[in-house]
């Protein structure tokens, strides 16, 4: 019989934080590669190219996140589970998770790659990049069955405390998207220039093979998890606990997603070449969030396996950990973009200065304030990790919708902001949420929450 692995129940905090959070960070590091790697190909076609990607993101985010609940209720539940040396309830959850999480996949998809055109309609994207965004949208959504199931794949083997796996797969995907990306944007011998649409192709291509090597791992049982349809059948008890769960962290990142999806739709208003900075600004503050996100994965893993050991004073003190690190780590790299803001915005956008100095204003006025992104996002890991998923929820849609998206409304349409009124708009929803989230951290109610026998 395999041997289970001994959970973060004991030991030393520091280094069982680090021990999970390093790898998390390298695989979100690899992930978000695929972005940038296509951002730096298709910026060499031009800011025309670069607005043509850059609409299908925060769309494409949208989805993603419809479908993230369950993979995030299957993090908790297995996670607490596993604290509570629970093994075959770990079995159970991971597999009621797989088969929904595909089900929910395939709807989307289908739906999306049926709605692409009149999503970019109520976008308000130009007819110069039209086409070539229709084309990259409809493309991306097909490989969404591919990009959810790898998702809840590194969910899974997260709650256990695997995280080594998920980052060498990336590593693999990611070397071969670099191969394959130049390859289909500007074709080479028998293989025609797609252009745009080669850099979804080569996307595609990619994480089909991610996720089928994922699928191979749960289901031989190379880790603590072993998956089989066996005898299947839907536990609704269990799918409807997921669900209480996961969709207060679906509609949490939904409202994320569509915070910055009408984000991009004010940036449009103000022409292509203010979305095409907008588009490099958003993708970088996506590279620099990785590293909060990670802590974030990392501590919701601890909290929750500590929890399910009913070790609440440990869970804690690994949240005072996580935050304490987010904040420095996010605020010192708020200041090297603050100090290289042009070089790095030049490394991933060939246009006029004007479009570049754009980028470089978006990304001073954004990084003096990563350090409350990630104060924010690691205390969101204990509210996950301990089930309190519905406060999670309510500090995001206030922090995007009541803070960021009127900010950025009113401050835009003033004669002296303009388009920068945009680029505010992001260290307020940074620093607000951040204190109110801990403020509320602070008063111990998310220690009562219960969610295992």
């Amino acid at each position: 019989m395999k041997q289970v692995k001994t959970s973060f129940t004991e030991g030393n905090i520091l280094k069982a934080l680090i021990t999970l959070a390093l790898p998390i960070i390298g695989a979100n590091l690899l992930q978000t590669g695929y972005q940038l790697v296509d951002a730096y190909w298709v910026g060499r076609l031009g800011a025309n190219a670069v607005a043509a990607v850059s609409v299908s993101y925060p769309v494409n985010f949208l989805l993603i996140s419809l479908t993230s609940g369950f993979a995030f209720a299957g993090t908790i539940l297995v996670a607490q589970y596993f604290g509570a040396k629970n093994h075959k309830m770990v079995n159970h959850v991971a597999t009621q998770s797989l088969v929904m999480v595909f089900l929910m996949s395939l709807v989307l998809s289908a739906i999306a790659y049926a709605l692409s055109p009149q999503i970019l309609h109520w976008l308000g994207v130009e007819q110069e990049i039209f086409a070539e965004a229709d084309l990259f949208q409809r493309t991306i959504f097909i490989g969404l069955v591919f990009n959810f199931g790898f998702i809840l794949f590194q969910s899974l083997l997260r709650g256990i405390g695997e995280v080594k796996i998920p980052l060498y797969i990336n590593a693999l995907s990611l070397g071969l998207n670099f191969l394959l990306d130049p390859l289909f944007i500007y074709g080479w011998g028998p293989i025609p220039a797609y252009g745009v649409a080669g850099a979804a192709y080569s996307t595609l291509a990619t994480l089909g093979l991610s996720a089928i090597i994922g699928y191979y791992i749960l289901f031989v049982g190379k880790t603590d998890i072993k998956l089989t349809l066996k005898k299947f059948a839907f536990d609704f008890p269990l799918l409807k606990k997921a669900f209480r769960l996961g969709m207060p962290s679906s509609l949490e990142i939904s409202a994320r997603a569509l915070g910055l999806t009408l984000l991009t739709g004010v940036a449009a208003k103000f022409g292509t070449e203010v979305l095409a900075a907008y588009g490099v600004g958003a993708r970088l503050v996506s590279f620099v969030v990785i590293v909060a996100l990670g802590l974030m994965k990392a501590n919701a893993t601890l909290v929750g396996q500590n929890i399910g050991a009913q070790k609440v004073d440990r869970a804690e003190s690994t949240s005072n950990y996580a935050t304490g690190i987010a904040f420095i780590s996010m605020s010192t790299i708020g200041i090297l973009f603050y100090v290289f803001a042009e070089p790095i915005v030049r490394a991933f956008l060939d246009a006029n200065e004007e479009v570049v100095n754009m980028g470089v204003s978006f990304v001073k006025i954004t990084a003096p304030s990563f350090g409350f992104m990630g104060m924010q996002l690691a205390l969101v890991g204990t509210l996950r990790g301990s089930g309190n998923t519905v406060e999670s929820m309510i500090f995001t849609i206030i922090g995007i919708w009541v803070i960021q998206f009127p900010f950025a409304i009113i401050a835009s349409n003033m004669e002296n902001m303009g388009y920068l009124g945009i680029w505010w708009s992001f260290p307020v929803s940074y620093v607000l949420p951040a204190i109110i989230t801990f403020v509320w951290y602070k008063t111990g109610i998310w220690k009562r929450k219960q969610i295992i026998q």
